[in-house]
């Protein structure tokens, strides 16, 4: 027993700390893909736009029936230059030097010729719009253009935070870019939930076998007292658990956002709308640094009835157990070790719990659906990850070995149960 019982320890231990580090994990990279800096974020949209627009001017390319349409353009753009310098040669002079001036100019060009030359005029535009190099100084023209946002300092202070932000996580993760960021954030999530059910089922076995143990050991009187102090234990180290490790986790985000703009499309994937894990220690410890009285209220009966009594009772069957018929026989001890179940609220939070992931669950499902949209120029999906955590699973076990045990308790006291 106390070899299993060492077991049963290591289990706990590796699962609470498989717990905090998974939400950790999970809160990184909530922070990092957080809709606030992704899909509402402006400066992760002039990236895009940006990357949209230079791209579309470096890469684009005239059709044949496009250069006739803007040589006309050209021309008839070239033609109103050269008719309006011709009005203004031919407008009244008053001074002699104008009138010399423009009698020079009439004799030296001729219109004619001029006009004559324009469609080559206008195909050398085209062929001058048309050139790499062109359209490498036009694209340069447009994002200087998006970099002026830059200059806003409202824009450019939420650009320094998140800039932060990204940097920290790349420095904490060592990864150099957010595919590579992700990738490892979802590896570890992934790597973290396995063991995280690997040792919780270990306790669970350690469990089964402490309960078989009783089982072939019942005839064994002697062995019952040392038995049921070992089972106790075991007990305090599954309300440990389930009082710290995460029990419930609120996980929404939009999974995809795919729409066409400029003929490119724009994705945003995995942004995360809500999250929220807590654990039982972690609702109490929030309801505590609330402002309002009613809040505190709720968290002291939560600690009172689902943390304190629990706790209680199991100290108050061991002595119980142990002590002599005066100590065991106490109105105190013999109300918390066979009475205090009726006020114990461990059962209550549990059926709560239950009870609102399925609500949750069921009202997040149906809201997030209704976001959905699958068209041919825009595809929004969103996806409910609300799940029961390991801790949940390990205070319902706690909830039923209590009962259990005190099954048990009954039938070997050599005391009064009642």
């Amino acid at each position: 027993m106390a070899v299993l019982l060492c077991v049963e320890g290591f289990c706990a231990w590796q699962l609470h700390t498989l717990s905090s580090r998974q939400e950790q994990i999970k809160q990184d990279y909530t922070d990092i893909n957080n809709i606030t800096l992704g899909l509402m974020s402006v400066d992760n949209w002039k990236d895009k736009v940006a990357d949209i627009v230079s791209h579309q001017v470096k890469h684009f390319k005239l059709t044949p029936k496009e250069k006739v349409a803007l040589q006309k353009e050209v021309e008839q753009v070239i033609y109103a230059l050269i008719d309006k310098a011709e009005a203004m040669v031919n407008k009244p002079q008053k001074s002699l030097g104008a009138k010399i001036k423009r009698l020079v100019i009439k004799t030296a060009v001729n219109t004619d010729k001029i006009k004559a030359q324009v469609p080559k005029f206008a195909r050398e535009v085209i062929l001058k719009v048309d050139n790499p190099k062109q359209k490498t100084k036009l694209s340069t023209l447009a994002m200087s253009k998006f970099n002026e946002v830059q200059h806003s300092s409202s824009l450019d202070s939420a650009h320094k935070a998140n800039q932060a932000l990204t940097d920290k996580m790349y420095r904490k993760y060592a990864v150099s870019s957010p595919d590579q960021l992700d990738h490892k954030l979802t590896t570890l999530l992934e790597n973290a939930r396995t063991e995280t059910y690997t040792y919780g089922f270990g306790m669970l076995g350690g469990i089964l076998a402490v309960l078989l143990c009783w089982w072939f050991l019942r005839k064994q009187v002697q062995l019952h007292a040392a038995l049921f102090i070992m089972s106790l234990l075991f007990a305090f180290i599954l309300l440990a658990v389930g009082l710290t490790a995460s029990m419930i986790e609120v996980d929404c985000r939009i999974k995809s956002l795919d729409f066409t703009l400029l003929g490119e499309h724009v994705q945003f994937r995995n942004q995360v709308l809500f999250y929220e894990s807590k654990s039982i220690m972690g609702v109490v410890k929030v309801l505590f640094t609330q402002p309002a009285a009613d809040s505190i209220a709720v968290g002291v009966l939560i600690l009172c009835f689902s943390i304190l009594f629990p706790a209680t009772k199991l100290v108050s069957t061991g002595i119980h157990l142990l002590s002599k018929r005066k100590i065991a026989e106490n109105r105190f001890i013999k109300f918390f070790a066979f009475q205090s179940g009726k006020w114990s609220m461990a059962d209550v939070i549990v059926i709560a719990v239950l009870m609102t992931y399925i609500g949750l669950n069921g009202l997040l499902d149906s809201q997030l659906a209704s976001l959905n949209i699958r068209s041919q120029t825009l595809t929004l999906l969103t996806t409910n990850n609300t799940t029961l955590q390991p801790g949940y699973i390990i205070f319902i076990s706690f909830v039923l070995y209590g009962l259990i045990l005190s099954t048990i308790l009954k039938t070997i006291t050599p005391y009064n149960a009642h």
